[in-house]
């Protein structure tokens, strides 16, 4: 079984940064050698859906502002329960929207299973910095630990499976 992790957000927006803050800590943690495959991107729409086309299973680590929770709150969504997973580009689909035209489409290649870690900011930053505060840095090892758990628990569903 073939998956992806992609950490997603603009590592130069301070906290926005997360997810890609996240995936570099991931990349020590995870054997190379598996069929885990990890990738950082600053995308999202189309561009991030041709990322994760001919994976079984994708977990994308990103920054989220939900009104709901509270700021550097961690929560897990299959894509298709968020009402909206924005695009940074006006001209683009939101991955929702991209995955659900490719899937009517009939583009068999999309992963079976596309699951959000989403760390929840107050507001999405506006200013440049590379650092990311220090509220939102302490939710990094809860997550990689959150990414592993989700690793074992797919590879034990799956052995179930047959597959």
């Amino acid at each position: 079984m073939k998956i992806i992790i992609i950490g997603i957000g603009n590592p130069i927006l301070g906290d926005d940064g997360i997810g890609i803050h996240i995936a570099r800590t991931l990349r020590t943690d995870i054997d190379p050698s598996s069929d885990i495959f990890i990738d950082e991107a600053q995308t999202g729409g189309m561009n991030l859906l041709d990322s994760i086309r001919g994976y079984d299973k994708a977990i994308l680590i990103d920054a989220v502002c939900l009104n709901d929770m509270a700021h550097g709150q961690i929560e897990r969504f299959d894509v298709h329960e968020m009402e909206t997973v924005h695009s940074c580009n006006p001209h683009d689909l939101s991955l929702k929207e991209a995955i659900d035209l490719s899937r009517t489409i009939g583009d068999d290649t999309i992963p079976r299973t596309i699951m959000i870690i989403g760390i929840n900011l107050r507001q999405i930053p506006t200013e440049f910095s590379e650092c990311i505060s220090p509220e939102i840095q302490k939710v990094i090892p809860e997550v990689v630990q959150m990414v592993i758990s989700e690793l074992k628990d797919m590879n034990t569903n799956n052995s179930t499976d047959g597959k």
